[in-house]
Formats: C-alpha cells, sequence, structure tokens
C-alpha cells in the first residue's frame, strides 16, 4: 500500500489512519494481486496476511509464525513468499498499533496497562471481522 504520509505521523497523530482504514487497504491490496478467489479464499489469504503483518508489526518471531503451519505446506510457501513485500505496511500497522498505546499513555493509563488495552482493543476490533468493501 502507498499512503500519503509516513508512520511518524501516525504515531504523533498527525494522521488519522486508523486501525480499519488499514485493513480495508490490505484487503483492496489483496484481492488486487491474488487474482480471482471465492469469498473463502479471500478471507482466509486475507486473515493469514493481516497475522503476519502484525506478528512482523509486533516484533514477533515470523519463522515460528509461519511454522506454526507446517501441517499445510502450501500455506507456509505463502507466507514465505508474501512475507518480503509486507515490511512496509507492518510498519504502518505498528504505527497505528503505538498510536494506540500513546493516547492512552496521554490519558495517565501507566505505560504496561496501556500496551495491555491496546492490545484487547485490537484483538475485539479484529476478531473474526472482515472489512467490508464495496463490490
Amino acid at each position: 500500500m502507498e499512503w500519503e504520509f509516513t508512520t511518524e505521523d501516525v504515531v504523533k497523530g498527525h494522521a488519522d489512519y486508523t486501525l480499519q482504514d488499514f485493513r480495508m487497504g490490505l484487503l483492496r491490496e489483496l484481492k488486487a494481486n491474488l487474482g480471482p478467489m471465492d469469498e473463502a479464499q479471500l478471507t482466509r489469504s486475507f486473515n493469514l496476511v493481516y497475522d503476519l503483518c502484525y506478528a512482523l508489526a509486533t516484533d514477533k518471531n515470523v519463522e515460528e509464525f509461519i511454522s506454526s503451519f507446517a501441517y499445510d505446506p502450501p500455506t507456509c510457501q505463502f507466507l514465505a513468499e508474501v512475507q518480503p513485500h509486507m515490511s512496509e505496511n507492518a510498519a504502518m500497522l505498528g504505527a497505528i498499533l503505538q498510536r494506540q498505546i500513546v493516547e492512552r499513555v496521554e490519558a495517565n493509563m501507566p505505560l504496561e496497562m496501556a500496551v495491555q488495552d491496546a492490545a484487547k482493543w485490537h484483538t475485539k476490533l479484529v476478531d473474526g471481522q472482515l472489512p467490508e468493501l464495496e463490490h
């Protein structure tokens, strides 16, 4: 994806770019680059790529993440092939998550609590939700 602002703009609150905006953009990017697929394939692909971006953005062990799909070699291959193309997306997702933490800290929430609260917020927002696109 391409943006007219930087990750720093997002973290500092100078750009109003939400997690939902990011997820919709990622979905559009996948639809444009992965070719025709049915709704179930699109949902699975989106969830895999989003989770990969999240793992990258939160400094998780990406090799462990990918290897968790060892029972499904095509999925591992897909994730390995997509990973090099996700660094900018992961950085932007990280900026969105950092902004959520900053907002909580600015509201006088202790840092550790702000991190936990932002993680809960993230989980609630993305659990089972595929952003809707206009058809």
